[in-house]
């Protein structure tokens, strides 16, 4: 697979995993990590990725880039909820 193709595909697998960490349940936002554990073994398993260390090191940078994306998702969430209780209560005042 050309190395363009692959590097889209991680960014666009980024987006979805960002997309999903702002929904209002947490949960979605664990949908593709366990997708990435699953997929992950059975590339070890079936000798795709040859080497155990090889192996765990693309596990543990894939996890944290898929879970620092969803950290920044549910900050956005955050922000976005309490800007609207802002103005909310900006309203009320009036």
């Amino acid at each position: 697979m050309n190395d363009v193709y692959r590097l889209l595909i991680i960014v666009g697998i980024l987006a979805v995993q960002y997309f999903f960490s702002t929904r209002n349940n947490a949960y979605w936002g664990a949908v593709i990590p366990v997708a990435y554990i699953g997929i992950s073994t059975w590339m070890f398993v079936t000798e795709r990725i040859e080497s155990t260390l090889g192996f765990i090191l693309y596990l543990i940078l894939g996890l944290l880039f898929l879970i620092a994306e969803w950290s920044a998702g549910r900050k956005s969430l955050h922000l976005k909820r309490n800007r609207e209780l802002n103005k909310m209560k900006t309203h009320d005042m009036n």
